[in-house]
């Protein structure tokens, strides 16, 4: 390698030493089979990709209630529990580690897959401009209800009964997804949370139950174990806040007082231009102590140099994983990048998912 990186260095995250500071970002793959239980194909699709110093799982629901899309994996019941066992174990056997991504998708989700086919729930009844992928077909985010008062305490519940289920199933550890406007980020954000009550009104208020997540989890999983992820700026799934720093400021300094160890944060707009809005990423940096994962339009010459600046501890990567299972040599290398079949993102078996080459198949083919 011409060029010297940290970015094949180890790093101490937590209890774990990571081989290299390469995180594979959660990718939802929607190939669950019955009872939303991770495939066969997952335990080879995960154990391909066990070189990345993290592997990310894909958000897995912690509830019914949770799921906003067609076959995404759950983690609230024991055959999804025991299809999660099968993944770690190969992971592990790879030499690999890997954290669950656990999420509730809040309003972006469809009659169709909620509990008695009822509303989905969100901070306020407000209905998301967007689609949400049901029946091998995107269509219109259903109308959601206002979570009540009394709900949330269930929903809390949910987030730790899913990580208890997560350690069951044999993962390193835990991250939580509060980004991309789904549940914890829309109670966060002033644009899609009109409350006026506990959960309402100020950033206190409306940071109040993604901080309560994150510290049930951290006491189920262990401080050292639990991670969470953030999208500060993103207009993902129709959400905005009209003064994101100081909201996410807060956060971070919450965040850091329980001692997470990590934050993911994605910059800018999810997988789109990471200037869309002005924010200053160091000054999350600054105020968490744990690690900083930084996720959004990542290749190998902007991780090189985001790491040698000190602006981030861990670099995540989402596309080129999903086409390059061998993305941590190849980039070692130098080694040109499979492109990935955006037709086989969401849905469907083997093809897109696990069939891609690794460096020796390519040569081989090629010859």
């Amino acid at each position: 390698m011409s060029k010297p990186t940290k970015l094949f260095e180890p790093y101490k995250l937590g209890p774990i030493t990571l081989p290299n500071r390469l995180v594979m970002a959660p990718l939802t793959r929607n190939r669950a089979v019955a009872g939303m239980v991770p495939s066969p194909l997952a335990v080879e699709y995960y154990g391909q990709r066990a070189s990345a110093g993290l592997l990310v799982t894909e958000a897995s629901q912690v509830s019914q209630q949770g799921q906003g899309y067609q076959d995404t994996p759950g983690i609230y019941s024991k055959e999804q529990v025991a299809g999660w066992r099968k993944v770690t174990d190969r992971v592990h056997a790879r030499g690999g580690r890997i954290f669950i991504q656990i999420w509730h998708v809040g309003r972006i989700s469809h009659t169709s897959l909620q509990p008695g086919n009822g509303a989905p729930v969100g901070p306020s009844a407000i209905r998301a401009k967007g689609k949400t992928f049901v029946g091998g077909i995107f269509t219109d985010i259903s109308e959601p209800r206002a979570l009540a008062l009394e709900e949330i305490p269930g929903i809390i519940e949910s987030f730790k009964r899913g990580t208890a289920n997560a350690l069951e199933a044999g993962f390193d550890g835990v991250e939580i997804h509060g980004a991309n406007g789904y549940l914890l980020d829309q109670f966060a954000k002033d644009g899609t949370n009109k409350r006026t009550d506990a959960y309402g009104g100020p950033i206190e208020n409306r940071a109040r139950l993604m901080l309560e997540v994150a510290k049930v989890v951290a006491a189920e999983a262990g401080a050292d174990r639990t991670g969470i992820r953030i999208s500060p700026v993103t207009p993902a799934n129709d959400v905005s806040d009209s003064n994101p720093q100081p909201l996410f400021d807060y956060i971070a300094d919450h965040l850091n007082a329980m001692k997470l160890v990590y934050i993911h944060v994605i910059e800018g707009a999810t997988g789109g231009p990471r200037d869309i809005a002005p924010f200053n990423y160091d000054s999350l940096r600054k105020r968490f102590k744990g690690a900083y994962v930084a996720n959004n339009g990542y290749d190998f010459e902007l991780a090189t140099k985001v790491l040698a600046a000190n602006e981030a501890d861990l670099i995540a990567f989402g596309k080129p994983f999903i086409a390059n299972p061998d993305l941590v040599e190849r980039l070692k290398r130098g080694a040109p990048l499979n492109a990935p079949d955006k037709a086989t993102f969401y849905g469907g078996g083997a093809k897109g998912y696990t069939d891609y080459p690794v460096l020796g198949e390519a040569l081989d083919a090629a010859q």
